[in-house]
């Protein structure tokens, strides 16, 4: 195949964004507060058409209880493709005991052992992914 056969960029649908985010565990938080942003690793779940993650008190929940929306991205790298998939939606703490119940059943668990019983839900409204074909590495002088 010569280099110019090869799309770099591919445009990803929502299915496929969502199909990547299934396939994925770890992933950045984005949310600003008074017109300051902040990011943070969480490791997730996507099931159900949302995202999960679990944290404890500090400032990543106070952020989310004092503005809902939200921007996460996430994404992988090959030998011979990357991707990436961002998405924005409206994050919430879950309350209920049925909520928080189904939420226990997932396979999310902290990444280091910490204490971490809020369970919080994204729900997307917006998606935009791409697949990235790589080329071969240039060559080194």
């Amino acid at each position: 195949m010569d280099i110019d056969d090869v799309k770099p960029i591919e445009y990803l649908d929502d299915d496929a964004c969502w199909e990547l985010l299934l396939s994925a565990s770890l992933g950045r938080l984005a949310m600003s507060v008074g017109n300051e942003p902040d990011i943070f690793p969480v490791n997730f779940v996507a099931a159900d058409g949302r995202l999960f993650f679990r944290t404890a008190e500090g400032s990543k929940l106070l952020e989310l209880t004092v503005n809902d929306h939200v921007a996460f991205e996430t994404d992988g790298v090959g030998r011979e493709q990357a991707w990436s998939v961002v998405l924005k939606g409206t994050a919430r703490i879950l309350e209920k005991r049925a909520e928080i119940d189904a939420a226990e059943e997932l396979p999310l668990h902290p990444l280091i052992p910490t204490l971490k019983y809020i369970y919080v839900e994204i729900t997307p409204r917006e998606f935009s992914g791409r697949r990235f074909t790589l080329g071969p590495e240039p060559e080194r002088f």
